[in-house]
């Protein structure tokens, strides 16, 4: 009498092939999830910079000592918070503005930077 079925070994392979197979996809969507958050960091501060360098300093000849929603009023309010949920300004958000030679609240110069996960700071300083 012939017995129809698998083998022990045969389940072990392919547990360990699905394992394998599960391990690697998460990893792959981990990299990813990471690469997309960078990429909106990039984002922000891209805009952050455009909007403080065509808007605001064309406006005004100067650099603010600070920046936010009503400073840079025609950029997405979205953008001044991080893909964690931390505003610009607080101590826990991947974005800083580092302002340089102010003077009465006017700059000549700024640092824009946000900390990525994947590469080193993203950064932008004025024209």
């Amino acid at each position: 009498m012939q017995q129809r079925g698998f083998t022990v070994i045969e389940l072990i392979i392919v547990i360990v092939l699905f394992s394998a197979t599960a391990i690697v996809g998460f990893l792959q969507f981990n990299d990813f999830k990471q690469t997309s958050r960078d990429s909106e960091r990039r984002t922000a501060i891209n805009a952050m910079y455009y909007n403080l360098e065509d808007v605001f300093f064309k406006s005004m000849s100067y650099y603010p000592e600070t920046i936010d929603e009503k400073k840079l009023s025609s950029m997405d309010k979205s953008l001044f918070t991080d893909p964690e949920g931390n505003k610009l300004g607080t101590a826990q958000s991947d974005y800083r503005y580092e302002p340089t030679n102010c003077d009465a609240a006017k700059c000549k110069g700024y640092t824009l930077r946000a900390d990525l996960e994947k590469e080193a700071d993203f950064v932008k300083t004025n024209k």
